[in-house]
This record gives C-alpha cells, structure tokens and sequence, in this order.
C-alpha cells in the first residue's frame, strides 16, 4: 500500500525534517544511554580491579601464615578473596567484558584472568577473577552481585517523555521556521505568476533576499518585462493596421459610387461595410486589451438598470432580476462595453435575455442568460477566441467577426474579472460574470 505523501513542498519538507530530526533522537538518546552504561561499567571495573591490585600487593609481602590471617580482612568490603586454584565450573568471560581489560591495566606484570560462574537461583552469574601472585599461588577474588553484561537501563519515563517533548517542540518550532523562510518566496512568485496571466503591467517583485531568491525574482522580472512588451507590441501594431485600413476603405467607399451598376454598387458598398466592421472591431480588441482608464466606484445595479433600458429601448426583449447593495471599483466604460456585448449576443442568438445579479463572498456574480439553443461543451471556451466563429460563411449579420466575446473577456480581466458560458438546464445559453468586490486590484491599473 502507498502512504499518501503531502503535496505541497512545505508539508513535504516539514514531514522530512521531523522524522529526520525524531528519528536522529531517538538514536542519539539510544546510544548515550549505552555509553553510558558502558562507561559507569567500565568505571566501575577498573575500581575493582585497582582494589583487587592493592590486595595482591600486600599479600605478596606477607608470609603463608599472615596471608591466612588477613586475607578475609583485605576482602570484607565488597571482595571474596581466596587462596586456591579455579574451580573447572568456572567459564571464561565473553568477549568484551570490561573486567579482564581493567586487570591487565591495573596489574600489567602480574597474569590475570577472569570467569564467570552460574548458580541455580541466581539472577545472574558471578564474576570470579584469578590473579597469580608473586610466588606463583593464584588468588581467586569473587566479585558477587556484578552481572557479566549489565543490561542498559533507560531513564525514568516521565523525564524522558519531558525532554523529548521539549526537545520535539523546539526542533519543531526552528523547522517550521526555516520551512516557512524557504517556502515563502515560492509562494510569492506563485502568486506573481497567477496575477501575470490577468495584468503583465503588475508591479514587478522584490528582488531582496538569498543569492538563490534573489536570481529567481530577477529572472521573473525580466520575463515579466518581455511579455509586457509583447503584448504592447502586438497592441500597436494590431490598433497600426486597423487605424491605417480605414484611409483605403473611405477611398474605396467613394470610387464605388462611381460605378454605373447599382447591383455591383451595392455588393462593393457591402463588403466595404463589413471591412469597416472589422476594422472597428479590430481597433476595440487592441484597446481592450491596453486600456489605461482609471478605475472608480461604480453603482452596478445603476448601471445594469441603465443597460437594460437601452436595451428595452432598442426594443429588445431584457429582464433584471437581484440586486448587489454595493458599490463595485472598475473602469466604467470597459464594464459597461464587456456586459452590453453579453446582452447583444444574447438577443441576437436568444431573442429574450434574463440578468440576474447577487453579491457571493468576495464577488459580485451577475448572470445573463438567453433562450437560444445554446452551444456545443466543446465550443463554450473556443468562442472566446479571437476571430473564432461558429459560423462560417463570414456574413457580418449572422457570423459577425467573432472578436466580440474576445473583447468581452480581455475588458472584465482588465477588472480582475472573469466570464464563462454554460448551456442553461432550462434551455438557452447562459455567461457567468464574476467581478471581484475589493477594488484594490483594479485601483492599481
């Protein structure tokens, strides 16, 4: 089974850092318990083995009947000492046992050895060590109640828990420090990102911090700059040719009245108007798309009253129903241009329009819906392109010169807006329009 993994990457490295710091504790609190029982083991060894080098001392000085005499005195405090050969149930320590080491230390002349001897009931055996005095007799000294291999005992619980806590907390509290130190600027140029596909006039971001920071925001900044240029190139020169057309177009209109055929006339005078059309609509895209008017507050149910009156009194057929009970920061003329193009396709295509606008957290959703036969699921994004039609015979009357809805959706993301369409369940089409409530961002155009 595949434990599920955090997706964003300060949860990730948060993850990382606690269970990499836990798990570093737990084996630094491991093996300083065992070292040191290891070395309160060896201290407590080479202690017995210097006592045990004092005691062969002073009986090598003494003769066969004072060693008798005082051998059970040099051994009352802690040592059995005895003056025979080791017994053949004696077995020799394992391997690493500090004893034998702590005696060739104390006594490096002398030849040592050490045993360990079981004992039904007995917890644990019993350390014998065997020393050959000066003349050659062994001295056996019995160590008892000193297990071989004295097993590693951990603190109290409840101090272990304390220190672990406060250790994990304030570990914890540096991680998410540092975390939150090197997650923030991503999350920043997260953001610069999101707002550059709505404003590539935005203000470019702060390029103080880290090495690492610091080139990552100069490098956006600088792609930031391209793109602005981009978009202001393609602008000039789109607005260029579609202010330059209408100088040929005006000679042509006049040279067509020259004509003797009023049939042809009339065809020509068409196709001239349609060029017009489009020359007009070329020239609203490249403004909707680098417009510069102010932003101020605008009474939205004002304005959506002014548009369905004009519409009534164009004789369409426009209802409004709610209210936003809020002033809305825009640019007016935009707005007022994207929501009149909504209304204009709706009657066109719908016969009937219904408005319906309510304040939502955050934004003000206003909802124009016609009673057409709606659109395609695959074409209600592509109709926003520019000069996409779904109709294709290039008739300005039924086809128009498809930069409508293109218009429409460059003139609300100028406010921080935004417009989808959806094939009502009711029947008809229907286009959502969300403007945001603070005007902040809409101030700063």
């Amino acid at each position: 089974m595949k434990l599920p993994w955090p997706r964003s990457l300060f949860a990730r490295l948060m993850l990382i850092l606690l269970v990499g710091v836990l798990v570093v504790i737990a084996v630094s609190v491991a093996l300083f318990v065992s070292e040191r029982e290891r070395i309160g083991r060896s201290a407590l060894f080479e202690s017995v083995a210097q006592e045990i080098a004092a005691a062969a001392d002073v009986l090598d000085r003494l003769g066969p009947a004072e060693r008798a005499r005082w051998i059970d005195e040099l051994g009352r405090r802690r040592l059995r000492l005895a003056l025979r050969q080791p017994s053949e149930r004696l077995q020799p320590l394992p391997a690493g046992h500090p004893l034998p080491t702590a005696l060739r230390a104390a006594m490096p002349e002398r030849t040592t050895a050490a045993y360990a001897q079981n004992r039904p009931g007995m917890p644990h055996a019993v350390v014998v060590a065997v020393v050959e005095l000066a003349d050659g007799i062994p001295l056996q000294v019995r160590l008892p109640g000193i297990p071989p291999s004295p097993p590693i005992r951990p603190p109290e619980p409840d101090q272990l828990i304390a220190a672990l806590a406060a250790l994990v907390g304030g570990v914890g509290l540096l991680t998410w420090f540092a975390v939150r130190l090197a997650t923030r600027p991503l999350s920043r140029m997260t953001e610069a990102a999101r707002a550059l596909g709505e404003d590539p006039e935005r203000a470019p971001l702060d390029t103080q911090g880290p090495t690492e920071v610091s080139q990552a925001a100069q490098a956006f900044n600088q792609m930031q700059q391209r793109i602005r240029d981009y978009v202001s190139e393609r602008t000039r020169i789109l607005a260029a040719i579609s202010h330059d057309l209408q100088t040929p177009i005006t000679r042509l209109r006049l040279r067509a009245e020259l004509v003797d055929d009023d049939e042809l006339r009339s065809r020509i005078q068409a196709d001239l108007d349609s060029m017009q059309a489009l020359v007009k609509e070329g020239l609203a895209y490249a403004r909707s798309l680098d417009d510069a008017t102010p932003a101020q507050p605008i009474d939205l149910d004002r304005l959506l009253e002014a548009l369905r009156d004009d519409a009534t009194d164009m004789g369409w057929k426009v209802r409004l129903d709610g209210r936003a009970d809020a002033p809305l920061v825009a640019q007016p003329t935009a707005l007022r241009r994207a929501l009149w193009n909504l209304i204009e396709n709706g009657v066109k295509f719908g016969g009937e329009v219904d408005i319906a606008v309510a304040a939502r957290p955050g934004a003000f959703e206003i909802r124009i819906r016609d009673r057409g036969p709606g659109l395609p699921e695959d074409q209600l994004e592509k109709v926003f392109e520019p000069f996409y039609r779904l109709e294709t015979s290039r008739n300005r009357e039924t086809g128009g010169t498809g930069l409508g809805l293109a218009i429409t959706r460059n003139l609300l993301r100028r406010q921080r807006g935004e417009v989808q369409l959806r094939n009502a369940a009711a029947g008809g089409l229907e286009a959502t329009v969300l403007l945001p409530r603070s005007g902040e961002a809409a101030a700063q155009q």
